[in-house]
């Protein structure tokens, strides 16, 4: 079999593998080449463990032979350089921790691990996933397939990429205030967001605790599904995992969408929208529409406060989550320093970034005496509005769809010297991140040659009915097969 004739989803793999059509060896030399040949462009890889992938494709293959493989098993895949990988480079794509090799796994690489997946490496992110481009990277910015001129969307900017670009077929993420869904936007290609608890955070480098989510990062519903099966579980090292029964994510993909209420959001379709992606976003409506839904105007009036209230409460968590990188016990270290405080100050201003550094001050800020009231409790407040507004809606209707960005990707560069421009990238994204609640994104047409993205919210640990309507609307539109052909 020729390179060209590999399936390129998740679930094309599987069953290839499964029939023996190819081996995981022949699947991960695939994904190596390909990288090899594109990834010059886009810079969506900051470390590839060639040796490690090939030893894991062979002990794939051999399992196989045994009768011992899963569904997963010696499929390919990349994590987001946020997870802790043993003996891997762990960089969250910044200075600090440039040098940081994990001594651990994280419990999201554990099971793929345990499933039989082959991490082929690790990919760009904004700097401890703070970004809505992939900008801020200390690697450098990575670029969108559609358009190398552009962004790819962040903080997983990397592995949307990478998966746009048939790199891989799957690739992990995280999401703080839109960090899967985003770049799934921008990249055309499928990002979940689960339930806050549903994924382990156990190695996962923490941004904001209260708000950090794992996902995958796939081209189609399907694929998310298979993945989320084998991510997903309670996990006693991680104090906020949510101890929910397992389930099968993919149960629901073949039910029809008969008599499911659609809840379209009048903050959603407000003047921040494009108006060329607010028509393409009512196509796909009327798709979900002819499937047998049915559409009911909602209301979720503080929405409109969710990007302040994300920032000032994301900025806090990270203040105090990053105020462990002192230079003393690992990361980077600055040279020679005069006394502690001269280590402490030279080490954290040399190893954080501009973004990093803008976050930490305004979290400390909204936490001081005197502020913390006015800033952080109001924030929390707000917080719980917005639950409350879900909540509410959801006794109407079953799921609540919208746009997931308010525009196309942007040009590398357009945005940076506006970082409230930038913020406001994330208009439709946080408030999902505020509840807790599920979201993805899919491919739902094209605007000037770049993807446009459908953004589909849950209640709270009903992931597989936003698959179960994700995957039927899939089945009917053609958008997440279209390819990018790399454009200069």
């Amino acid at each position: 079999m020729s390179a060209t004739d590999y399936p390129r989803t998740v679930a094309g793999m599987s069953a290839g593998l499964a029939r023996g059509a190819f081996s995981s060896r022949e699947l991960v030399i695939d994904c190596l080449g390909r990288i090899a040949r594109d990834d010059s462009a886009l810079n969506s890889f900051i470390t590839i463990v060639e040796e490690q992938a090939l030893a894991h494709a062979d002990a794939a293959d051999a399992r196989r032979r045994a009768g011992q493989a899963g569904p997963l098993s010696g499929i390919p895949y990349a994590n987001k350089d946020i997870f802790c990988t043993k003996g891997v480079r762990t960089s969250c794509a910044s200075r600090m921790l440039d040098n940081f090799v994990a001594p651990y796994d994280a419990t999201v690489v554990t099971r793929l691990a345990e499933a039989g997946m082959v991490m082929v490496g690790k990919t760009n992110m904004d700097e401890f996933a703070m970004g809505s481009s992939n900008e801020t990277s200390y690697y450098g910015p990575c670029r969108n397939p559609w358009d190398t001129s552009c962004v790819p969307g962040g903080s997983s900017g990397g592995s949307a990429s990478a998966v746009a670009a048939r790199l891989v077929p799957f690739a992990t993420g995280t999401d703080t205030g839109g960090s899967i869904r985003l770049p799934a936007a921008y990249c055309g290609i499928s990002g979940l967001k689960p339930t806050y608890g549903r994924i382990s955070r156990y190695g996962m480098v923490a941004f904001a605790s209260s708000l950090d989510q794992a996902g995958p990062m796939a081209l189609t519903a399907e694929d998310m599904a298979l993945t989320l099966n084998a991510m997903c579980g309670v996990d006693p090292r991680d104090g906020t995992s949510a101890d929910v029964a397992a389930e099968d994510f993919a149960r629901k993909l073949g039910e029809p969408l008969q008599g499911l209420r659609v809840g379209l959001p009048a903050e959603f379709f407000d003047a921040s929208l494009n108006p060329a992606i607010a028509t393409t976003l009512q196509v796909a409506i009327r798709a979900l529409e002819q499937l047998g839904a049915r559409c009911v105007d909602i209301q979720l009036p503080t929405t409109r406060h969710a990007v302040p209230a994300y920032y000032i409460i994301a900025s806090a968590e990270c203040s105090s989550n990053l105020s462990r990188y002192d230079g003393v016990r690992f990361g980077h270290r600055c040279e020679a320093p005069r006394d502690l405080n001269d280590l402490y100050t030279r080490s954290r201003a040399e190893g954080f970034g501009a973004e990093v550094k803008r976050r930490i001050l305004m979290g400390t800020y909204a936490l001081s005496t005197g502020y913390y009231d006015a800033y952080y409790a109001k924030a929390q407040q707000l917080r719980r509005l917005i639950r409350d507004d879900f909540i509410r809606a959801f006794a109407d209707v079953d799921v609540i769809v919208g746009p997931t960005a308010p525009s196309t990707a942007f040009g590398v560069g357009q945005k940076t010297a506006d970082p409230v421009e930038m913020y406001l990238s994330d208009i439709y994204t946080t408030a999902v991140n505020l509840a807790g609640l599920p979201g993805l994104s899919i491919p739902a047409g094209f605007v000037h040659g770049l993807p446009v993205g459908l953004q589909m919210i849950g209640r709270h640990f009903d992931e597989a009915t936003l698959l179960q309507v994700a995957h039927r609307f899939q089945l009917e539109t053609d958008w997440h097969q279209h390819t990018p052909a790399l454009k200069d």
